[in-house]
């Protein structure tokens, strides 16, 4: 009876049009009223204390990193200097694309930024240069969901709070799962192009591709700052958040001069105002989380599942399933909020390693950004670059289906996330 009344609750104010932080609250509100416990002040307790947590700190410090290298002309030097490295291969643009959308993922952390930004800089020119409008949207759209992977991750940040998961662990773990996607792409692209008839820009010479490296080098090395210090303690990942935002904000003013603190308060603004709806989001999840837990919800999904449970691979391909199911109506953060407190039981029940789970789940939210009909970032990259829906889905199928791949064969074989997470953490 729980479970039908958290699911109807939440899907009936959804299907109303009611946004969904103020869903949750009302799933949290039906669920006190079915357990005789209803009390505005627990539920406004809850509330305030579902965002009281230091390592959410993160999240509003990376957003705006994100928007100052944008602004700042980080991400432009990072796209000169991939274009100086492999922008003379057949099909370069799109290889271009898949580089900068791995490095610029070691910066910000945000899908969404990450793929405005490459919409922004390469589709024009991939447009110009003779490739397929949709297919080039649909690349863009696919590399810039390594963002919350590859760390810094939003993503990671908001699954370690909810499920109570190391944040550093998850960090080191998403790397090399966050390069394989990376790889997956480049096949596809070099697959769909091997036929096109595109003249290639002509290679950079030494001196060219050293002056890009050279121009880049303030961006490059903070990705090296981040990792280097998350692997040997230097600082938490909220102190990394920190570190990112004010070097970004450093070498904009001082060092690449493309931004004063006039220009900065947009920027300021812009990352304020989306933070408060992932706040927002957050808290209002946390309600739905502790009555979840009050509840026991969770011990009746075990009971559910436990058939399951003796089969750690398929019930990890269940999990996947369920949430490739979700990820079509929900954007990544609510799906974190939902799923998390409920599916975490069932997965230690299963002895499956959270920080294994954690990676392959959000490598799941992550693909669920460019899926229909939701999918935020194929919105993001519709919008910029003036496509229509219809022509970025078109262009998206065979990229996400590599990453689906992908994912899949790390459920077979989780030694491909654990082996490498290891070394690094």
């Amino acid at each position: 009876m729980i479970i039908t009344i958290f699911l109807s609750s939440m899907l009936g104010a959804m299907a109303l049009g009611i946004p969904i932080a103020f869903s949750l609250l009302l799933c949290g509100a039906a669920l006190m009223w079915h357990m005789n416990m209803f009390d505005a002040q627990i539920l406004a307790q809850n509330l305030i204390e579902g965002s009281n947590s230091f390592p959410l700190l993160a999240v509003p410090f990376f957003m705006l990193a994100g928007e100052v290298m944008n602004a700042g002309g980080l991400s432009r030097r990072i796209v000169n200097f991939a274009m100086a490295l492999v922008g003379h291969i057949k099909g370069g643009l799109g290889y271009v694309t898949i580089v900068a959308a791995v490095i610029m993922a070691s910066l910000s952390g945000s899908a969404v930024a990450d793929a405005a930004a490459l919409t922004a800089l390469l589709l024009p020119m991939m447009v110009a240069a003779g490739h397929d409008k949709a297919r080039s949207a649909g690349l863009i759209a696919s590399a810039g969901i390594i963002a919350p992977i590859i760390p810094p991750s939003i993503g990671f940040v908001i699954f370690g709070v909810a499920g109570g998961v190391s944040i550093t662990k998850l960090f080191m773990a998403g790397i090399f799962p966050g390069v394989l996607l990376a790889a997956a792409l480049w096949f596809t692209w070099w697959y769909l192009v091997r036929k096109e008839v595109v003249v290639p820009p002509p290679r950079k010479s030494t001196s060219e591709v050293f002056v890009a490296f050279k121009d880049a080098t303030w961006a490059l090395v903070l990705p090296l700052i981040i990792v280097f210090g998350l692997k040997f303690g230097i600082f938490t990942p909220t102190e990394a958040a920190v570190v990112a935002a004010v070097y970004a904000i450093l070498i904009s003013v001082f060092v690449y001069k493309e931004l004063n603190f006039k220009k900065m308060v947009p920027l300021f603004i812009s990352s304020a105002k989306t933070c408060s709806i992932v706040m927002f989001l957050v808290a209002a999840a946390m309600v739905s989380a502790w009555l979840i837990t009050v509840a026991n919800l969770p011990a009746q999904v075990v009971s559910l599942l436990e058939p399951l449970l003796g089969s750690p691979r398929l019930l990890m391909l269940a999990i996947m399933v369920l949430t490739m199911v979700v990820g079509t109506a929900l954007d990544m953060t609510p799906t974190i909020l939902l799923l998390t407190p409920v599916l975490m039981p069932v997965v230690k029940a299963a002895g499956i390693d959270p920080v294994y789970f954690g990676v392959l789940f959000i490598i799941n939210n992550a693909i669920g950004l460019i899926t229909p009909p939701v999918g935020t970032v194929l919105n993001a990259v519709a919008g910029v670059g003036k496509v229509s829906m219809d022509e970025v889905t078109k262009g998206v199928i065979p990229f996400m289906i590599a990453q689906f791949a992908i994912m899949f064969v790390m459920v077979l074989f989780p030694q491909i996330v654990m082996v490498p997470a290891r070394w690094f953490y």
